[in-house]
């Protein structure tokens, strides 16, 4: 009931939230009629809620523009009008609306006729406080009717006389810029869109035990549960709520960090946590840890990962519940391919509702053990203990072994053999240490013996972190692209080369298409993608009849141009595949690629993009 009690208000903390979607747009176009020379103005009027506004920034207008796009129309620049308030050169605000005009000159050959005029608003509101929310558009079409063509000689200037209110935009508008446009995560969420991400996040969570990641760890755990189950019936449900305590409140931090790097102003984006080679050391220390641990060299009952008789009434529980935590930092490893659909939603709230959703996701990957805390007949689906139990155990060591190796192959790939010596030399010691623990810390020893070996090991464990962990700072080689020159890219097939917008931009002009690829070593499903259908013989084919430009992104170390372009796009991660066709929206394909769905979207390229 305590547990409904909350789910209650945290559907209730998203009815509050509601209200703040209310911004509207409304669009115009003047005169209505027009002839080939004759001059008009587009103007999009933002109506702007009570305790936002609208945050402009004159010298890079990369969040509030109105463009328009057809082809008998020569478009002006963009005419801002005064802000309501100057706070800086560099930012001006408006409200409680403001009117953006674009003005436009028919072109002396357009033919008469009724037109129909595509247009779009994008903008980016912020609240009292400093916080925004993520950049936002608005789209319409109008329509305008071309009358009898007569000979008037006029044409646009690039070069227009400028007004006080008239912003350069210089290559900041799309139309000029880019011929992709940004695919910005939306922020005027409905209810049941909400519900519904909500949804996909409880969804993810629950998938997630069953990923490479956590799935060798979860029966320990759950033969932990069991062992406690065989002595008390009535503390299996106190043992599968600790563990889930210990799994939200993992989530929670989680959820602050991305909090805290949004309000100062970082890149969020999911897989960072990959690219930090303390992080990874950490992680995979952990993990060895338990790996020696299931293999017998040493018992300990704090984390919950021994052998069951160890787990004491006092012990085991905390053990469930250190046990939620470690199962939350496998986990995270692998969250980004089951949630890839949801996490861009999720990174683009306000904190308190980034907070419900990373605490949805802990919820569904606590649910399974909590349904055995509520209904312990589930229990008996479950084998006895017995011998095969201890061989479970010793075979999971081993299971987490290969994941300490491929943990080592993604150190390497973001650091240097030097330093992944270093970190080998590390392991040694740590594990050493774990079995001077496990030798003499045992209880027909004296407490003085106890006390001097636990001493003992710490103070190896940190001697050899502050010896041979710390990174050196180095220059980061980085494969420079320029005047469109096509690089090849490394660990990719002939016909591959290194991503670069300017690249990508003047193919589309040229009317190619392009595939783009951008993925990172430690990204499993990235691998797959290339290994099973990108880089096979017979889709290098696919692409070759079609006249594809191959494009491919490295993510394995932090990249901000990466990860904003990927943004752009409304994702927050890798693996990331978009098809772009000339003249067409961005095909963006799924986190798992497949040879048909691939070649199907090949097949939408027009014969002249070939």
């Amino acid at each position: 009931m305590h547990r409904c009690l909350k789910l209650l208000l945290m559907f209730c903390l998203v009815l509050l939230i509601l209200p703040i979607f209310a911004q509207s747009v409304k669009f115009s176009i003047s005169p209505e009629v027009l002839k080939p020379g004759e001059k008009g103005v587009i103007k999009a009027t933002l109506l702007i809620p009570e305790g936002k506004k609208q945050t402009f920034n004159p010298q890079n207008p990369e969040y509030f523009y109105l463009e328009a796009s057809h082809p008998d129309l020569i478009l002006g620049k963009v005419i801002y009008p005064k802000p309501t308030q100057v706070v800086s050169e560099e930012e001006w605000n408006y409200h409680p609306q403001v009117t953006l005009t674009l003005p436009f000159t028919v072109k002396q050959t357009a033919k008469t006729g009724n037109k129909q005029i595509e247009v779009l608003l994008s903008y980016n509101l912020c609240y009292e406080t400093g916080m925004c929310d993520p950049p936002e558009e608005a789209t319409a079409i109008l329509s305008i009717k071309i009358a009898e063509n007569e000979p008037i000689p006029a044409a646009v200037s690039e070069n227009e006389e400028e007004t006080p209110n008239r912003i350069e935009q210089k290559e900041t508008i799309p139309i000029e810029k880019s011929p992709i446009p940004d695919k910005k995560p939306e922020t005027s969420h409905p209810l049941g869109e909400i519900l519904k991400y909500i949804l996909f996040a409880f969804l993810g969570g629950i998938i997630l035990n069953i990923t490479p990641c956590v799935l060798p760890i979860l029966p320990i755990r759950i033969m932990s549960i069991m062992n406690q189950a065989q002595k008390d019936k009535t503390k299996v449900l106190n043992h599968t709520l600790i563990y889930a305590l210990g799994v939200l409140i993992s989530f929670a931090v989680m959820a602050g960090i991305f909090i805290a790097l949004q309000k100062a102003g970082e890149s969020v984006g999911w897989g960072l946590q990959n690219q930090n080679p303390g992080f990874v050391v950490t992680l995979m220390s952990i993990v060895f840890v338990f790996a020696l641990s299931l293999l017998g060299v040493f018992e300990i009952t704090v984390p919950g990962m021994n052998t069951a008789n160890k787990a004491t009434s006092r012990g085991g529980y905390s053990g469930s519940f250190f046990g939620g935590i470690f199962a939350f930092l496998m986990a995270i490893s692998c969250t980004g391919p089951f949630l890839g659909a949801a996490l861009p939603f999720a990174l683009a709230l306000p904190p308190v509702l980034m907070l419900i959703f990373f605490l949805t996701i802990g919820l569904g990957f606590a649910f399974p053990f909590l349904l055995i805390g509520f209904f312990p007949k589930a229990l008996k689906i479950i084998p006895k203990p017995g011998n095969w139990m201890i061989i479970f155990k010793e075979v999971m060591g081993f299971v987490l072994l290969i994941i300490v190796y491929t943990q080592l192959k993604t150190l390497l790939l973001l650091t240097d053999g030097e330093y992944l010596l270093k970190v080998l030399w590390f392991l040694f010691i740590l594990g050493f240490s774990t079995w001077l623990y496990g030798r003499f810390v045992r209880v027909e020893n004296s407490k003085l013996t106890q006390w001097l070996f636990t001493l003992i090991s710490i103070g190896l464990i940190i001697f050899a972190a502050v010896t041979y962990l710390p990174i050196k700072e180095t220059k980061q080689e980085e494969i420079q692209v320029k005047s469109g020159e096509l690089i090849p890219a490394p660990n990719a097939p002939e016909g591959w080369y290194v991503f670069s917008e300017d690249i990508l931009n003047k193919a589309l002009k040229e009317g190619r298409a392009v595939f783009l690829d951008i993925g990172a070593a430690w990204c499993k499903n990235c691998m797959t993608n290339e290994k099973t259908v990108l880089f096979t013989e017979t889709m290098m084919q696919e692409f070759k009849k079609k006249n594809v430009l191959l494009l491919r992104g490295d993510f394995t170390k932090k990249d901000e141009t990466l990860l904003a372009w990927i943004k752009k796009h409304g994702r927050a991660g890798v693996p990331f595949n978009a098809l772009y066709i000339p003249g067409a929206e961005p095909h963006i394909f799924g986190e798992l690629l497949s040879k048909d769905e691939v070649i199907n979207a090949l097949n939408k390229i027009p014969a002249q993009a070939e």
